[in-house]
């Protein structure tokens, strides 16, 4: 895989089933065009290849309206923002239904199969192209100053969240009107989810809808028709994609935390009946808290007397039934559907069929069919890309000086070696390499590099102490396991020992840093990128600093120096390339900054990059031209340190 086939990575979004229909939006990144091409495609459950439906430049989010009579999507074109459109199901014009000047979110279909709810972000008069109480649309360097009191004022990737608040909508698809929004501009809403009688939803809220400065949030109830948000459900901590059942019970998935230490917990499944009036409802958690991680893509979905759904587990993301009277189920305790070396992204059901995405070594991503007639691929969407050779992902086992396991992947490249490797280390931390395909590992092996990733502790998916036990301990162990993967793949003889490098980015790009200090002779080099490098200045400049650092470093000041790459960059004596976006609000840039004065006053040899435009997902979601000059940057670094 060269880097110009990024054209060729089309990924599925979430899919859309009802009766025989069965769509997905495939999204492909456009070189020529610097920009993102998606089209609803239709899967034919009993049989003939996937056709193209929908023809628009951005077409995304189907929703089947429940009598299947109609698709409620999502479509952008040209540089406009994404508006809500219906079509029939048997295909036929599709019609515009908002006219947002920050666009729409999702659609989700009232039971009535008329109405359909959506979030949007509304911006304050006189922001973001919008005319001021005088009339008058101003560029935004003369937009009037922002007024912030809170915390959690922005947000990489999307930008300002005050002055923009998002909020609930609910639209007549027959005759739609302007929309007003049904919640104030206190709280950001999100997740809307019908009750089954239509009346009302049930959105996820900041808690005390948005008073107060804090990270947990619950469910309330809002009228369909408008009114006053009232909370049905206080949560243990937090609460994502509900999904209220014909019973009256609400699903959704939530993970336990005491703010402001939120951190590598496992979110898992929850139920709770919800109350007619009086007091909010306790929820119970049907999922095991160290031994389940779910992975809330979409919301829990009713099959049969089951909750399904996805679970992250060693590196595979797993389609699971929860049973609805579960207590704290521990992960073999739930059925396993679908998961085998593979990484299910999304799930829609029917009736008695479940279709899926799932992404495997060699695919970004296809629809899966489960019914009375087994298991069926039913896409074939990644087939150009295995064209280009794509090369397995080995697993890859090794054992920490502790005894601890450690679990990753080795992808090496064609031909006989010995092979220059490079260690990759995931962001996060709380994150995991898994079996769908990696883009940059195939890169990276095709043009003739061994590749090392691992999934050390502090990772997601093999228990919450796992993930657990770096908290407060960043560089201590999660530093053995992945040197200790990094042995065991060394310890095959088409590898050279003697030239490795070590990459990785946010808190990959952390353990660089770190690596290239306490462990440099080591590495002939290191690409540190969006990298952690200063806890003090974090802790004030990225958008989640003000919790993150004490929960997962401490808020000592002397013990946040400890942690800290920048600390030891003096002890760095391997070539450095600092790389860096410059709207990056995670990680913000002064991070890379201060390491690159810092090297470069040490006198080593340090190159930095930057580049404009982009935010922390450069890699993952930037412009597709930054991405291809981002892997050019890379091969060529390699080329020059490890050839």
């Amino acid at each position: 895989m060269r880097p110009s086939d990024l054209e060729l990575v089309a990924v599925p979004g979430p899919p859309a089933l009802h009766g025989t229909l069965l769509l997905t939006a495939v999204a492909t990144p456009d070189l020529g065009g610097n920009t993102y091409r998606s089209a609803l495609w239709r899967a034919h459950p009993d049989g003939g290849p996937a056709r193209q439906w929908t023809h628009g430049e951005r077409d995304s989010a189907p929703a089947i309206s429940p009598d299947g009579r109609w698709v409620a999507f999502l479509r952008a074109e040209d540089k406009g923002r994404p508006q809500l459109h219906v079509m029939p199901a048997d295909g036929g014009d599709a019609r515009r239904i908002t006219d947002l000047p920050l666009g729409a979110g999702a659609p989700v279909w009232a039971p009535d199969s008329r109405r359909i709810a959506f979030t949007a972000r509304l911006p304050e008069p006189g922001r973001y192209g919008t005319p001021g109480e005088d009339g008058e649309v101003v560029e935004p360097d003369a937009e009037a100053p922002r007024r912030i009191t809170r915390y959690d004022y922005r947000l990489d990737n999307v930008g300002f969240l005050r002055d923009r608040p998002s909020r609930l909508f609910v639209v007549d698809a027959t005759d739609p009107g302007e929309p007003e929004p049904l919640t104030d501009d206190r709280a950001d809403v999100s997740d809307p989810a019908w009750l089954p009688d239509g009346s009302a939803l049930l959105v996820v809220a900041p808690r005390e809808w948005g008073t107060t400065d804090t990270g947990e949030s619950d469910l309330y109830r809002v009228p369909a028709g408008g009114g006053e948000p009232v909370l049905v459900v206080r949560t243990a901590g937090s609460a994502a994609k509900p999904a209220v059942f014909d019973d009256g019970t609400v699903y959704y998935y939530g993970a336990e935390f005491t703010w402001p230490h939120a951190v590598a917990r496992n979110p898992g499944v929850w139920a709770a009946e919800l109350p007619a009036d009086g007091e909010p409802a306790k929820p119970r958690r049907l999922t095991d808290a160290e031994s389940v991680y779910c992975a809330a893509d979409v919301p829990p979905a009713r099959f049969r007397d089951q909750v399904l759904v996805a679970v992250l587990n060693r590196g595979a993301v797993e389609l699971r039934g929860v049973p609805r009277d579960a207590d704290r189920v521990p992960l073999d305790g739930l059925d396993r559907l679908l998961g085998d070396r593979c990484a299910v992204r999304s799930f829609a059901v029917h009736g008695e069929r479940i279709a899926a995405v799932v992404a495997r070594p060699d695919s970004s991503g296809d629809v899966v069919l489960l019914d009375g007639a087994g298991q069926r691929v039913l896409t074939d969407f990644s087939e150009p890309l295995r064209g280009k050779g794509i090369r397995p992902a080995e697993e890859l086992t090794a054992t920490a000086p502790d005894g601890y396991p450690v679990h990753g992947w080795l992808v090496r490249p064609d031909g006989d070696g010995p092979h220059p490797v490079l260690l990759v280390v995931h962001g996060g931390p709380f994150a995991a390499y898994d079996w769908g395909l990696f883009d940059e590992a195939q890169v990276y092996a095709s043009a003739g590099y061994a590749v090392v990733m691992g999934n050390p502790r502090g990772s997601a998916g093999y228990g919450e102490s796992h993930g657990q036990a770096i908290v407060h301990g960043l560089g201590t162990v999660d530093v053995d396991d992945v040197l200790a993967l990094l042995d065991a793949a060394l310890a095959r003889e088409d590898l050279d020992a003697s030239r490795v490098g070590v990459m990785g980015g946010s808190y990959g790009g952390f353990m660089t840093t770190w690596l290239a200090a306490h462990h440099g002779s080591r590495f002939r080099a290191a690409w540190s990128e969006r990298a952690v490098n200063a806890w003090d200045s974090f802790t004030g400049s990225s958008d989640i600093g003000w919790y993150f650092s004490a929960a997962y470093v401490g808020a000592d000041p002397v013990v946040q120096r400890d942690r800290s790459p920048l600390t030891y960059a003096h002890q760095i004596g391997i070539p450095f390339a600092v790389v860096h976006s410059e709207h990056d609000w995670r990680c913000p840039v002064e991070q890379a900054q201060r390491l690159f004065v810092e090297l470069k006053r040490n006198g080593a040899a340090v190159e930095m990059l930057l580049f404009p435009g982009e935010g922390h997902e450069l890699s993952r979601s930037g412009k597709p031209r930054h991405r291809l000059q981002r892997f050019a940057s890379i091969l060529e670094w390699w080329s020059r340190h490890l050839s």
